[in-house]
C-alpha cells in the first residue's frame, strides 16, 4: 500500500515538474537578488570568468576572483573596482589540491564565507591523443574535473552550516556528448556533469533546500579557447559560435532564476536526447552530416602551430 502511495505521489510531482517547466519557458521566471552575496569565480582571468564577475558586480555581488595568471586576474579585478564593487583577487593554481585548500583558508579568513561558487576555470590540450604529453592530460583533468572536488570540499561546509549557498558549474555541451581528438576535454566535462549532477542529489537528499545548484553547458564559445574549430560549412550560420557575453547573460538568467540546468542554445538539447535515443550508428551518421566528426582538426592544427611558444588556451 505504501508503495503505491508513494508512486502516485511520484506521478503527482512528475507531473507537477513538466507543467511548471512549461510554464517557465513562456514565462519571465522570477529572478533572486544576490545583493552582498560573496561570490567565488574561477578562472576570473579569462573572456568568461571576466564578464561573470563584472555581471556579477552590477547584481551587488562582492567578488573573489580566482586565476593562475597573476596579471589577467588583476585586470579583472580593476574593470569590477572601477563598477563600485568590492572585489579580492587570488592566484591560484587550480590543479594543485593543496594550493586551493590553502588560498581557500586565506579568503575565510581575509573576506569570509563564500555563498556563491562559479566553477568557470577550464582548459584544453588541443593535441591528438597519441601525440599529447601525459602532462597536458592530466593538467586538463585536473583543472575540468578534480577542481571541482576539492573547490565544493573547501567551501561547501559553510554553505551546509547556514543552508545557504549556490554551487555553479560551467561544464560544456562536450559533457554531455563528444566528438573526435579531445578526448581529454570531453572526459573532464563529462565528469564534471556527473559531478555537479551527483552532487545536488546529495543535497536534495540531505533536505539542504536553501543550497542551489546550476550546470551550465554551453555550445563552443568564442574565446579563442577552441580557434579553428568549424562544422559542415551549410551549417555554420545555424549553430555559430557563442558569442561571450551572449553566454554569460544567458548562464546569469539561469542562475538566478535558480535553474537547474542550462544549454546554450536551446539547440544543444537535441544532440543530448539523441545521443540517449538513437542507435550509435545513428549518432555517427549524424556527427558526420554535420561535419562534428573532424570538427577539431583544423583546432588541433592551430595549436600544433603555437606550440613552440608554449601556448595553452584556457577559458
Amino acid at each position: 500500500m505504501i508503495f503505491i502511495v508513494d508512486l502516485l505521489l511520484m506521478l503527482i510531482d512528475l507531473t507537477y515538474s513538466i507543467l511548471t517547466a512549461i510554464v517557465q519557458t513562456f514565462l519571465r521566471p522570477r529572478l533572486k537578488c544576490i545583493d552582498g552575496e560573496l561570490c567565488l569565480i574561477t578562472g576570473a582571468g579569462g573572456a568568461l570568468g571576466r564578464l561573470f564577475a563584472l555581471e556579477f558586480a552590477k547584481e551587488g555581488a562582492r567578488l573573489v576572483l580566482w586565476d593562475c595568471d597573476a596579471a589577467a586576474n588583476e585586470q579583472t579585478a580593476k574593470l569590477v573596482q572601477e563598477t563600485g564593487a568590492e572585489v579580492h583577487a587570488y592566484t591560484v593554481d587550480l590543479s594543485k589540491r593543496q594550493s586551493i585548500y590553502e588560498t581557500a583558508d586565506r579568503v575565510r579568513a581575509e573576506v569570509g564565507d563564500i555563498s556563491i561558487l562559479v566553477n568557470n576555470a577550464g582548459v584544453v590540450a588541443g593535441r591528438r591523443l597519441l601525440d599529447c604529453p601525459d602532462e597536458l592530460l592530466e593538467r586538463t583533468l585536473l583543472v575540468n574535473c578534480h577542481a571541482l572536488f576539492w573547490m565544493t570540499k573547501a567551501f561547501l561546509p559553510q554553505m551546509k552550516a547556514k543552508n545557504h549557498g549556490h554551487i555553479v558549474t560551467i561544464a560544456s555541451a562536450l559533457g554531455l556528448f563528444s566528438t573526435a581528438c579531445v578526448e581529454d576535454y570531453c572526459a573532464s566535462k563529462f565528469g564534471a556533469v556527473g559531478f555537479h549532477e551527483s552532487l545536488t542529489h546529495e543535497l536534495l537528499a540531505e533536505d539542504l533546500d536553501g543550497i542551489k545548484t546550476t550546470l551550465v553547458c554551453p555550445y563552443i564559445v568564442d574565446t579563442g579557447m577552441f580557434a579553428g574549430c568549424e562544422i559542415r560549412k551549410e551549417l555554420k550560420s545555424l549553430i555559430p559560435p557563442l558569442q561571450p557575453l551572449y553566454t554569460v547573460q544567458q548562464s546569469m538568467k539561469a542562475i538566478l532564476a535558480e535553474q537547474q540546468m542550462i544549454c546554450i542554445p536551446r539547440l544543444m538539447y537535441i544532440p543530448f536526447l539523441t545521443r540517449a535515443l538513437l542507435p550509435w550508428e545513428a549518432n555517427v551518421a549524424t556527427y558526420r552530416f554535420m561535419g562534428g566528426d573532424k570538427c577539431m582538426l583544423p583546432f588541433i592544427k592551430n595549436v600544433e602551430m603555437k606550440t613552440s611558444n608554449g601556448h595553452i588556451k584556457s577559458s
